[in-house]
């Protein structure tokens, strides 16, 4: 799909050096860094809803487990 987008002067610039190097077109390299971005903020977005899940859940260890841990531990050579 052909699209156009405006970007600063500056930002086309370090785009045009950066695709160049890279050896690759400028439309790869927006749809590239567009294709990251959206990944970025779904991945951010899981992160939140994992994150509202997890601050409802009591997530202390119970006192039994964590004495028969530290048993395990006090017999391991360090």
């Amino acid at each position: 799909m052909k699209t156009a987008i405006s970007v600063p002067d500056s930002l086309f610039t370090s785009a045009e050096a950066l695709a160049k190097k890279l050896g690759m077109s400028r439309s790869r390299l927006y749809a590239t860094a567009l294709a990251e971005y959206v990944a970025k903020q779904r991945q951010a977005r899981v992160t939140e809803r994992l994150n509202a899940v997890y601050a409802t859940e009591d997530s202390r260890v119970p006192e039994d487990l964590r004495r028969a841990q530290r048993r395990v531990m006090l017999r391991q050579e360090w």
